[in-house]
């Protein structure tokens, strides 16, 4: 299985311009996730009136014909994303198997950047009219696979740009110029759509089209420093080459093996699955909490938002020094446990108005980057050389498999109780599964600083 990160080099010195340019990467793809997936293309464009009958746009939004129209949109886009994931769960961990024992992982990365690249570029031709929706609805999931694959490789480089003195900080790094990034990117839509596209037509969707372009091109040239000047790592010496095929059987026998052999880093890969669910879910119905419990309005969730991920990404790279010095487990510990604690203010304290998630909901911000970033070093630090890509392929299937439980927490608790306020419980107690089961979980300490 070969040796564990922590046994590589620790004098070993990294140019910062290859750090800079690893960390770019993230800075160039987050807006693909901010904007198109999150805020902008998905939810405002591709399942909204513009892709209804005429007669049915037309209606009242209160009309169940309506409601029932845009319903099936939200359930053919949540078809479409259901089977990106499935592509996903098969996927990535062959992917990222092969990428390790070819030593192509940086080649990798730009096949999938540049068909992360394509797919943005690809939403152009989705026009405002029903029978464009399923395309868009299928190249907007074929970019999230593509994302996910390239993520897995750039994930697995992260040693080859760090040591193991270093590894939280850069780690930290990439994390928090993606969350500045993809903010950056989303407050030049905003400041675009108060100017009202400088009086363009902007008619059949145009605006959003131009949008999923400029984000297609925000990628590509961000990306270009990481193959300009990070070089690609030799492939491990003795390991033997698979076919594709072939690797599902191999990936198997590598899975046992890692079981017996390197058994924290198994349970590690499974208590993170489940933590890293909740840590999705704080953004992801964190705008639904501020508008329905705390009673933003549109514009105030934009805002907020714009906050929270500037906060994100900077307490990210804070915390990468804080990682280095006291290991990722003491970081994750941390951050989950603020998490929690906060999850219960905000619910205990909900009655006393915007102030109240002003504060809550920026701390939670700023305990979700730490804790996402340190899981990737710590990870890298405990995967066996030569199964980088291998580790990090199953890190996001686990994650996968895992994403379901967040959000049926959250929907079960607002059934339960009648009240979209208790959702935010829903989300604590999966943070708090994912705690527990991380601290059942023996890692090696991290390398002293001298």
């Amino acid at each position: 299985m070969g040796a564990l990160f922590q046994e590589s080099t620790p004098d070993r010195v990294v140019p910062r311009k290859q750090v800079w340019s690893w960390a770019m990467w993230d800075w160039a793809a987050q807006p693909f996730n901010s904007v198109l997936l999150t805020f902008v293309f998905a939810s405002l464009y591709l399942v909204s009136d513009s892709f209804l009958p005429p007669e049915i746009a037309a209606l009242d939004a209160s009309d169940p014909v309506k409601e029932r129209a845009l319903a099936d949109l939200s359930s053919g886009y949540g078809l479409a994303t259901t089977l990106a994931g499935i592509l996903i769960l098969l996927l990535a961990p062959v992917l990222g198997q092969t990428a390790d024992r070819s030593g192509r992982k940086k080649r990798w990365l730009l096949v999938f950047t540049v068909l992360l690249a394509l797919a943005q570029f690809g939403l152009f031709f989705v026009h405002a009219d029903p029978t464009y929706f399923w395309v868009g609805a299928i190249v907007l999931s074929a970019g999230a696979v593509a994302s996910e694959i390239a993520g897995v490789n750039y994930n697995a480089m992260l040693v080859e740009v760090s040591t193991p003195r270093t590894i939280g900080r850069v780690s930290g790094l990439g994390w928090g110029l993606g969350y500045i990034g993809g903010i950056v990117a989303l407050t030049i839509v905003v400041l675009l759509t108060f100017a009202d596209w400088f009086g363009m037509d902007t008619s059949d969707g145009l605006a959003y089209r131009l949008i999923a372009v400029g984000c297609g091109v925000w990628t590509l040239v961000f990306s270009i420093p990481l193959f300009l000047n990070v070089p690609e790592a030799p492939a491990v010496p003795g390991v033997q080459k698979v076919g594709f095929f072939a690797g599902y059987v191999t990936l198997v026998k590598d899975v046992v093996a890692l079981f017996h052999s390197h058994r924290p880093t198994f349970w590690f890969l499974l208590s993170s699955a489940v933590y890293r669910d909740g840590l999705a879910a704080v953004f992801a119905f964190g705008g639904v909490l501020a508008a329905v419990s705390f009673g933003f309005s549109p514009t105030e969730v934009m805002i907020f938002g714009i906050a929270a991920n500037v906060v994100a990404g900077v307490s990210t790279i804070l915390a990468g020094r804080l990682d280095d010095r006291f290991g990722g487990r003491a970081v994750i510990i941390t951050a989950l446990t603020g998490l929690v604690l906060m999850a219960v203010v905000l619910f205990a304290l909900h009655d006393l108005g915007t102030i109240v998630f002003w504060v809550g909901g920026l701390v939670l911000s700023a305990c979700v980057g730490p804790a996402q970033a340190a899981s990737r070093s710590l990870l890298a630090r405990v995967t066996p050389a030569g199964m980088q890509g291998e580790i990090f392929g199953l890190y996001a299937t686990t994650g996968r498999v895992a994403s379901f439980i967040a959000p049926a927490m959250w929907t079960l608790a607002i059934v339960l109780f009648g009240a979209t306020i208790w959702g935010v419980l829903g989300i604590a107690l999966v943070l708090l599964l994912g705690l527990v089961l991380l601290l059942f979980v023996k890692l090696p300490p991290p390398p002293r600083i001298r």
